[in-house]
């Protein structure tokens, strides 16, 4: 059966008008995109960092239920699951930890401070009611601050463009899987709103692999509820609200010798943000005030456990205050700068099943921030950037980061060259200093990254391609440590204590990622064919045995390539690929262990949309379609083959 579907699936590409697929980065040839990832509106060719913008078309083509499945598809980004729909997540933009990327959803930076590394987990972030998903790669510190080394995913939910409309969106297939959104929201006067909700549920499979012994399924659930409104108060002033609800609950796995277990995780998120808004000199100074809230609280529960099931709990909150203004110098010149306040607070603790007392870890530190930046236009079609950010950590001082770059539009816009350069500091995480692995003698991480590309535009925009080099250095990166059982180091004794511990946090001196990103997009009358290739060398680079160990989990080489094509009578078949090298497992090695190797893997997706009305849509997918094993993190599955279909209501 497997060698039928693959000559099958052969034989559609090779026909010239049956190649199926989904560009991912396809939109409207001459169209003007705008993106909201540098605090600003700007038009997408005036940008000079490395950019991907996905658009609500190609969110809805992909029929993808979580972001995690649409960002790796793109240029330059890994991830890693541990297991199916639900379990822990990392996305790593051109080769930096999962940690270094930023989440802004709506303008909210989301994060969870009594996380390992302080970052977001993407496993329970689902494509909802996102209207476009924005990817900036490369160091992004100066309107983003800590964290924002690897690159910023920026997400923008859908707005009202009407009096009032609605959209509804379900489906269901493998595993017992059910997906179902709805929105509704409209514009009156000086009020625009809309509030939408979703509910995923699945049966799932093994997160421990059965070839690891995993059996049971392990289920996942998923609510999320967000909302926005805005008032305007008079023509210059008004006031913006917005919230974002996620609870999750995916059964887990023990990672010991008896994986299968009743075992199960808890992850309720929300964000709130209210600002006022107000434009001065005829709107040549746009100044926003703002506070947001995020909060996220984590519990481990395990019903085997009498005494006290539960086995984890942790919190942590973010409280971010803020002042931004938007400077209109003259026609092309342009001053964003701002100042924050952000205060961290975490609390996390490991109960054990007696009545024994334990600890529960509390720890938080505060970051005030001041930034500005400068984008000028000084020919047509010549965009300069440059900026300044400090940032005083409560634990580490002061740090100042330096960014800036060009956009250059040549030939009617039909070749675009790009370069930047930017700088970036971490500080140790609450989590990573005060957890029972901490060390409080960690130095904050700071990375200098620079990269230089082109995109050209032929034959009227129907032939784009471009090719991206960068490079980045890391200094006093940040890796867990596992502890021998004998000879212990120092640091492998619980603080002030002579009781061993698992393992512990410490810097390494010096990593380096360098790498090529290539991507291309065709349209062939009604077919579409698009795909990109990234090669991507992260490599520790502290001397001693680990020298020129590729760092965990992030394979040096990955392909993406989609075809689609559009039928005379209205319907859309597609076919996806997805390819990547294989990868290490950790990237400490010792004289006598020698890493474990993931294996390289492809997956081929299958999709298909048939518009049965102008405001209903029926769809219908295929995902890894020849049942390919494969691990993004040893021991732990992924999905096999699954088989989804539904409709799309667009009133």
């Amino acid at each position: 059966m497997r060698i039928i579907l693959q000559t099958s699936l052969a034989v559609l590409v090779g026909l010239p008008v049956a190649a199926l697929a989904e560009p991912l980065a396809a939109v409207d040839a001459g169209s003007v995109i705008i993106v909201s990832a540098l605090r600003t509106p700007t038009p997408v060719d005036t940008v000079a960092s490395s950019l991907t913008v996905l658009n609500k078309k190609a969110i809805d083509a992909s029929q993808a239920p979580v972001v995690s499945d649409l960002l790796v598809r793109t240029p330059g980004i890994s991830f890693t699951r541990n297991g199916g729909y639900g379990t822990a997540t990392s996305i790593r933009i051109r080769g930096a930890e999962g940690d270094q990327t930023v989440l802004v959803i709506d303008g909210v930076k989301l994060a969870d401070p009594s996380s390992t590394g302080g970052g977001y987990n993407f496993a329970t972030l689902m494509t909802g009611d996102i209207d476009q998903i924005e990817i900036l790669r490369g160091p992004q510190s100066i309107l983003w601050g800590s964290q924002a080394i690897g690159g910023v995913v920026n997400i923008v939910t859908a707005t009202p463009d009407r009096a009032l409309e609605a959209s509804a969106d379900i489906e269901a297939g493998s595993r017992d899987t059910v997906h179902a959104r709805a929105a509704v929201g409209g514009r009156s006067g000086p009020v625009h709103w809309r509030v939408a909700g979703g509910r995923f549920t699945t049966d799932g499979i093994s997160a421990i692999s059965p070839r690891f012994g995993g059996k049971e399924r392990d289920g996942y659930t998923n609510s999320t509820l967000n909302g926005r409104v805005s008032l305007a108060l008079s023509p210059d002033v008004s006031i913006d609200m917005r919230g974002y609800y996620a609870k999750g609950r995916a059964d887990i796995d023990s990672a010991g010798s008896v994986p299968d277990s009743p075992e199960y995780s808890l992850v309720e998120e929300w964000t709130g943000y209210a600002g006022l808004n107000a434009d001065l000199f005829d709107g040549a100074l746009h100044n926003r005030l703002g506070f947001s809230r995020s909060e996220t609280v984590r519990d481990n529960i395990n019903p085997l456990r009498l005494i006290r099931p539960e086995s984890f709990a942790a919190k942590g909150q973010t409280d971010r205050y803020e002042y931004q203004g938007t400077l209109g110098l003259a026609q092309g010149w342009t001053i964003v700068f701002g100042a924050e306040r952000e205060e961290q607070t975490m609390r996390s603790a490991s109960p054990p099943n007696s009545l024994a007392s334990y600890a529960t870890i509390r720890a938080s530190a505060d970051i005030d921030s001041q930034y500005a930046q400068v984008r000028i236009e000084p020919v047509v079609g010549l965009t300069l950037n440059g900026g300044l950010r400090h940032d005083h950590h409560s634990a580490f001082g002061g740090n100042m980061v330096f960014g800036g770059g060009a956009v250059w539009s040549l030939f009617d816009d039909r070749t675009i060259l790009r370069a930047s350069y930017g700088e970036g500091f971490k500080a140790p995480t609450l989590y990573q200093l005060h957890s029972e692995y901490g060390n409080i003698a960690l130095d904050p991480e700071k990375s200098r990254g620079w990269d230089v590309g082109v995109e050209q535009h032929l034959f009227d925009r129907k032939l784009i391609l471009s090719a991206t080099w960068f490079e980045r250095n890391t200094d006093n990166l940040i890796t867990y440590n596992g502890c021998p059982t004998s000879n212990r180091p120092p640091l492998c004794l619980a603080p002030g204590t002579t009781t061993p511990r698992a393992g512990y946090y410490a810097n390494i001196q010096r990593s380096e990622a360098h790498g090529l990103e290539m991507a291309g997009l065709a349209h062939i009358g009604r077919l579409t064919v698009d795909g990109n290739y990234s090669w991507i060398v992260a490599e520790d680079r502290s001397p001693g045995l680990n020298f020129s160990n590729q760092l965990a989990r992030r394979p040096r080489h990955a392909a993406n390539a989609t075809a689609r094509y559009a039928w005379p009578f209205g319907l859309n078949t597609a076919v996806a690929m997805r390819w990547s090298g294989e990868t290490i497992d950790t990237a400490r090695t010792s004289a006598t262990v020698t890493p474990f190797v993931n294996r390289a893997y492809t997956i081929i997706d299958l999709r298909a949309e048939m518009p049965v009305t102008q405001t209903l849509t029926l769809f219908a997918r295929a995902e890894n379609l020849f049942d390919d094993y494969y691990e993004t993190a040893r021991r732990y599955g992924q999905l096999g083959r699954s088989i989804y279909a539904g409709f799309r209501a667009r009133l």
